[in-house]
């Protein structure tokens, strides 16, 4: 194996482990309601499609729809798997599935599953988002589904960042 040769396997991986965390930070700026991680993975002009909860066309709108997401549903817990991500050069493509439970404050606790398809690009050497759209497989209410242990309470409170509830 020649130098080109690794320096192309070398940049083959380290590609595929920066959409890996994108993938990965997606999920967690969700979970955790964290804007400043959410920003970050996206270029200023990416698209997200989530088919039932919301489309944005930039970075902005994506920012405002997920406010408005953790506003409605301040408690998500995302589970991404089986990533398939192909990589040409400064773009990708890939699919993850996705497994989420979400508690709404008007649906209550419900499950949703489905699949994102992602376009990837890297520019000046950093792999950012350029569209996620969600295919949606089934979003079903979780009746009389209760934690019975655990930190998080299933009540429509406002989270921290969004603002404080009343103490009335």
């Amino acid at each position: 194996m020649n130098m080109e040769q690794l320096t192309a396997r070398l940049d083959a991986l380290e590609s595929r482990a920066a959409i890996e965390s994108l993938i990965n930070a997606y999920a967690n700026a969700f979970d955790r309601i964290d804007a400043s991680l959410l920003s970050g993975i996206w270029h200023e002009e990416s698209a997200l499609d989530l088919p039932g909860f919301g489309q944005a066309g930039n970075r902005d709108e994506i920012l405002a729809m997920a406010q408005n997401s953790w506003r409605q549903m301040p408690h998500m817990h995302h589970w991404m798997a089986n990533p398939l991500i192909d990589i040409k050069g400064d773009s990708a493509v890939g699919t993850v599935a996705a497994d989420c439970l979400f508690h709404d404050i008007e649906k209550g606790p419900v499950q949703v599953s489905g699949l994102y398809h992602d376009r990837f690009e890297r520019r000046d050497g950093r792999w950012a988002f350029l569209s996620r759209r969600f295919e949606l497989h089934f979003l079903t209410p979780l009746k009389d589904w209760v934690p019975v242990a655990g930190e998080e309470k299933y009540a429509p409170v406002e989270h921290q960042s969004l603002g404080k509830p009343s103490d009335s």
